[in-house]
């Protein structure tokens, strides 16, 4: 089997080689013994992060959410913050990490 290179993958790497390992074990195992794993899973990291920080930023410029308002109401600045970080990751999941 080829050597893996040894990095650091984020939580959307680890997702999707947890979903692959455990719901698509030929491509996984195939991934895996062509020594092509990590790559793919960075690039899932890679995708999955700028995918995250666009749809966050897009929706947030349309709900309204200001740096006006994180100054005058910092807690629902982080209440509407935090609702739409859990939106963007729960699309990412279903377009990048599940697909």
């Amino acid at each position: 089997m080829p050597e893996q290179p040894n990095v650091n993958l984020g939580r959307w790497a680890q997702m999707r080689r947890s979903y692959l390992r455990d719901h698509h074990k030929i491509l996984y195992y195939n991934l895996l013994t062509k020594g092509t794993l990590t790559q793919h899973l960075a690039e899932v990291q890679q995708r999955a992060t700028e995918m995250e920080e666009t749809l966050v930023r897009q929706m947030a410029q349309k709900e309204g959410l200001t740096e006006e308002l994180k100054a005058t109401d910092m807690m629902k600045w982080v209440r509407l913050m935090n609702n739409l970080r859990n939106s963007a990751q729960e699309v990412v999941k279903a377009e990048v990490i599940f697909a």
